[in-house]
């Protein structure tokens, strides 16, 4: 088994579509499935998979393929969705009201437990069953509550302050929806970049040109 540095973030990002595609194949009432017939459901290589799940083990048997729930479970395990994270979400508008409403985060191995805004009109207001704090609490919530994550649904002008304050107050990894290159600011930080915009320009390049 591969230790967890040797792991390449292509296969890391592979992960959730195993789990995903496993979880759909449980509730059909599948109970094994070959390697050929999951690359076939997920179009990829079946050597893809045998590659990407050897760096954990490998988990299959030869002339059995792979048990559905058994898998399922190991790659929940990899992932590590019976650990609890904690999560913060900074920026309350209505992508941030979307992820803290539509996100199932227990199902992931997260815990949202703070939401936070500037805009006093926002503070107050309930979302997903948590009152909005203000983010002039942030610090002294964090050296409290120790979130290991933050979800940054701001403006890119207030990318920069904002984690500044939250990586002084210890959180490490950030969903980061700003726009705001945060790896370029600060060092031994985890993130995870989403840009809205590009994704929607490459499908329709991909559309354009048929790819």
């Amino acid at each position: 088994m591969a230790n967890n540095r040797d792991i390449s973030l292509p296969v890391v990002k592979r992960l959730p579509r195993y789990y995903s595609n496993l979880e759909e194949l449980m509730r059909e009432g599948v109970l094994r499935i070959s390697s050929s017939e999951l690359a076939g459901r997920m179009k990829i290589t079946a050597s893809q998979i045998r590659q990407d799940l050897n760096h954990f083990g490998g988990f299959g048997q030869q002339g059995y393929g792979y048990n559905v729930s058994d898998l399922y479970h190991e790659i929940g395990r990899i992932l590590g969705v019976d650990q609890r994270l904690k999560v913060i979400l900074v920026g309350v508008g209505n992508i941030g009201k979307a992820i803290a409403t539509q996100v199932n985060f227990s199902k992931r191995g997260c815990e949202l437990i703070g939401l936070f805004d500037i805009d006093k009109s926002v503070v107050g207001q309930v979302v997903a069953g948590k009152r909005v704090c203000d983010t002039s609490d942030l610090s002294d919530f964090c050296i409290i509550n120790k979130p290991e994550i933050a979800i940054l649904c701001i403006p890119k002008s207030q990318a920069y302050s904002v984690a500044e304050k939250l990586i002084d107050s210890g959180v490490t990894s950030f969903w980061n929806f700003s726009h705001f290159d945060l790896n370029v600011h600060f060092d031994g930080i985890i993130v995870e970049n989403v840009h809205l915009g590009d994704s929607l320009m490459t499908l329709k390049y991909r559309t354009n040109n048929k790819i």
